[in-house]
């Protein structure tokens, strides 16, 4: 599983938005978004790089 800390997400469009960019680089990812904390787990064997670089590509900042 890859934990990512992702910010500017504020609406459920948001969130939908982090989840289609995830699911671009693996689409079979189990996405689990919470928007309140900002978290973002996914159950893939794909690394976290290209998660968070795919995340950054749709407008959001991945801190580490």
């Amino acid at each position: 599983m890859v934990e990512l800390n992702v910010k500017g997400m504020m609406c459920g469009g948001c969130a939908s938005s982090v989840e289609k960019a995830i699911k671009r680089v693996d689409a079979d990812a189990a996405v689990t978004i919470d928007l309140a904390s900002g978290k973002v787990n996914v159950e893939t064997k794909t690394d976290a790089k290209a998660l968070g670089d795919a995340i950054e590509a749709a407008g959001y900042e991945v801190a580490a």
